[in-house]
């Protein structure tokens, strides 16, 4: 039997508002034997509370003889905002959106201009989008393979490389896509820099450097697996878009089509239908198994095991935000066809007065694990098992679990009546709010970036109640427009960390109320915000020499990079995040 120890270190904590990673030196001097790999994984939107259940569940899985084995970490907190964007961003560079610029996949700046507009060297910058997301795809809109009429989706590969004209008929062949940074995304959609007139790539507009820099630049391998193709972000300012050096990045957001070619039923992309997830997930996990293979992600080229590699499985996340879905691809049957199961609830029901996932999540959670062990017994059979650490955690988490508190709330009807308000007062400006993103939570981008612009739709949110639906479909008004705490202006620059005029931050950002989702009353929880759910997830780290134990100080997923660096022998410190937040690694990483 083994003993672990349980620690809760006294002394060491993170900031009231959760922005700054714990600050002590950054020194690799408390980190185990150096490994010659780290296997990331981030199963986004898995909580503590899931892996506990799950464990609990089935004591002999892969998830519990890791979680046992290793250092558990049973507070860990994502970034704020917890999108995926700032998430993932998070694990890559160690910073928050202090220091990195990043507030969400799809923000605004008052430092640049917008894409495609008219600019001129040197003038003032006017303000625009930072849309980093599936419409940044070099093949952004490809007819609905069921019906044409119905809307357009990304390409799966999509740059159009794989699939002539985007039309997919041979999902498997997207293990042959291959990230080009000069084709493979299209920059007439990036924002635009005022000082040069160029378009700004995802990895400029990053304001901290990347652990796959570091780890190219000392000559390592580098490899990584996302849902957008825009994540090669992640190779971090200066790269030219080529520190990562195996960058696999299907898009989730094209329309998901079963193995033999033919669309799903529900006519939807592979985001919204879990069993269709699960397929997608398996690509990048069969490209995490050819790099363990040391072999490039498309199984086809020997160029040795990464340094760093790994990827984020979007199977969980699904199944925590979808009503109704299938669970399971059946087939294929004597003719070659496959078909689905039946729908099952999504999210997380009462059994016995204990909120516990349901079936659809209890599924994902199980695939997982299955990948999980896939991966593990591809280490033990390369031989690679003594010599790679496994880390594994979560972007974010998701909001609400009880299905009970969820309120939906459409956005538009709030921000249509702020304007509205506003030009009475203000005739030459009919929208003061020109951009934001919500889910669960709230960030306005104003026109007019005055404290009293942004005092004004504070008041307004404080002041007006709003209308939404409950988990039944019943209307249900919230007080504050659903908001909990707001944060306006100057205070908003505060909140961050950042000095007013830094044009980055959102001009009003506010939290809210547990349970409230903007959007129409189609999801059971989202992601974005600043409760626990939707920042509390899992952290594991295991690997030879790796303590076995139960760490109960407060620790962030920023901390994750500085500890990557650490295990394989490098020094944190080269991260200019670490440098600038004191982001420290992982406590408790000493010999078993």
């Amino acid at each position: 039997m083994r003993f672990r120890t349980i620690v809760a270190t006294a002394g060491i904590g993170v900031s009231a508002l959760g922005l700054c990673a714990v600050s002590v030196a950054t020194t690799a001097s408390a980190a185990p034997t150096h490994a010659k790999h780290v296997l990331l994984l981030s199963v986004d939107g898995m909580h503590q509370s899931d892996l506990d259940w799950y464990i609990a569940k089935y004591p002999h899985s892969t998830l519990a003889r890791l979680t046992h084995a290793g250092s558990e970490y049973t507070n860990a907190e994502t970034s704020n905002p917890s999108d995926s964007d700032p998430g993932g961003t998070a694990l890559m560079t160690g910073g928050n959106p202090k220091t990195t610029g990043v507030y969400y996949d799809v923000e605004y700046s008052h430092t640049v201009d917008a894409p495609g507009a008219a600019c001129t060297p040197g003038k003032p910058a006017t303000g625009g989008n930072v849309i980093y997301d599936s419409p940044d795809d070099a093949l952004a809109s490809v007819p609905d393979f069921i019906d044409p009429a119905n809307g357009t989706f990304p390409s799966f590969d999509e740059n159009g490389s794989i699939y002539p004209k985007g039309v997919d008929t041979d999902p498997a062949a997207i293990m042959n896509l291959k990230f080009n940074p000069k084709t493979s995304l299209n920059p007439a959609t990036f924002p635009v820099d005022p000082k040069t007139c160029k378009p700004i790539t995802p990895w400029d507009y990053l304001g901290d450097n990347t652990i796959y820099q570091v780890h190219h630049n000392a000559g390592l391998r580098t490899a990584w697996s996302d849902k957008h193709e825009v994540y090669s972000s992640f190779n971090g300012p200066g790269s030219n878009g080529t520190s990562i050096d195996d960058l696999f990045s299907p898009e989730i957001d094209s329309q998901a089509v079963m193995p033999n070619g033919v669309p799903y039923p529900q006519d939807d992309d592979w985001a919204h239908i879990d069993a269709a997830t699960k397929q997608y997930d398996s690509y990048k996990v069969q490209a995490v198994l050819n790099e363990i293979d040391g072999r490039d992600h498309s199984g086809k080229t020997k160029v040795g095991t990464p340094a760093i590699f790994g990827m984020n499985f979007q199977a969980v996340s699904v199944a925590q935000k979808i009503t109704s879905t299938p669970t399971t691809l059946i087939g294929p049957d004597a003719h070659g066809n496959y078909t689905t199961s039946a729908p099952q609830p999504g999210g997380y029901q009462f059994v016995n007065g204990k909120l516990v996932p349901g079936p659809v999540l209890s599924s994902a959670l199980s695939y997982v694990n299955t990948q999980l062990a896939r991966m593990v017994a591809q280490l033990h059979k390369k031989g690679l098992s003594g010599s790679t650490t496994i880390i594994i955690t979560a972007k974010h988490g998701q909001s609400p679990q009880n299905p009970n508190k969820l309120v939906t709330v459409p956005d538009g009807p709030i921000i249509s009546a702020i304007n509205a308000a506003w030009a009475k007062k203000h005739p030459s400006n009919t929208s003061l709010i020109v951009a934001g993103t919500d889910d669960d939570v709230w960030q306005s981008y104003l026109s007019d970036n005055s404290q009293a612009a942004s005092d004004f739709v504070k008041d307004y949110l404080w002041s007006h109640t709003a209308q939404g639906e409950n988990v039944n479909k019943k209307p249900v008004t919230v007080q504050h427009s659903g908001l909990a705490e707001i944060w306006a202006g100057g205070q908003a620059a505060h909140f961050f960390g950042v000095s007013v005029n830094n044009g980055h931050y959102p001009d009003v950002f506010g939290k809210v109320q547990v349970g409230v989702v903007y959007s129409g009353p189609t999801k059971l929880a989202e992601h974005g915000g600043m409760n626990p759910d939707d920042r509390h997830v899992l952290m594991i780290v295991d690997g030879r020499g790796i303590r076995s134990q139960v760490e109960r100080t407060p620790v962030e997923t920023t901390q994750v990079a500085p500890t990557i660096l650490s295990v394989l022998g490098l020094n944190p410190a080269k991260l200019t995040a670490v440098r600038l937040e004191h982001t420290r690694v992982l406590p408790g990483l000493t010999r078993r």
